[in-house]
């Protein structure tokens, strides 16, 4: 079964697997924007996205996100090392408002450990933050 958590940043997070990588992180993710993060957007004319191999701190700006309404920062949902950049999303940014959840994916990264993507907002929790907004 999928898992899939939630920031107040309007991210969700999809843990991909626990498998070993170079870097000798277990936890593969992907990161992206939420359908209500784009719904609020706009029409997205250009994404800016961390590059490959750059390590981020939790709540740090790496990726920005630009619409016909505004320019909007992506931050980090946990510390980590960025592995894969979707260029899909540079090529054709209307990819985001398309597919939020699915192949307007923004980047992928690998955690030291589980607990800190444990500790986001579920589904259910994130829906609640969303309405009571």
């Amino acid at each position: 079964m999928t898992q899939i958590r939630y920031t107040k940043d309007h991210e969700w997070v999809r843990l991909e697997g626990d498998t070993a990588t170079a870097d000798g992180n277990n936890f593969v993710v992907t990161v992206g924007i939420t359908h209500h993060a784009q719904e609020a957007l706009g029409d997205v004319v250009f994404v800016e996205l961390p590059e490959p191999g750059r390590d981020v701190t939790e709540g740090e700006a790496c990726a920005v996100v630009e619409s016909v309404k505004a320019a909007s920062d992506v931050y980090a949902p946990l510390a980590g090392h960025v592995t894969q950049a979707n260029a899909a999303i540079t090529e054709d940014p209307a990819l985001v408002n398309r597919e939020a959840g699915g192949e307007g994916w923004f980047f992928k990264m690998t955690l030291a450990d589980k607990a800190g993507f444990d500790a986001l907002m579920d589904e259910a929790a994130y829906a609640k933050f969303v309405e009571e907004a």
